[in-house]
């Protein structure tokens, strides 16, 4: 997966010291990418849009 080019995004909600947060580039063509954000250069999930934007619906409805 080429990843050059992706804009990676943290949470408004991650605090700066740290803490458990996940960053994520929605920039990608036909990909989601996600990524640790204490991990930069570390390994990365790709997920169809599709199935990114059901797994975010569902973590908010649960929320």
């Amino acid at each position: 997966m080429n990843l050059t080019g992706a804009e990676w995004r943290k949470s408004t909600r991650s605090s700066t010291n740290g803490g458990n947060c996940v960053e994520v580039a929605r920039n990608l063509p036909d990909v989601v990418a996600v990524r640790d954000s204490k991990d930069a250069t570390g390994p990365v999930l790709a997920f169809e849009p599709t199935a990114w934007h059901a797994f975010v619906g569902e973590v908010s409805r649960r929320s």
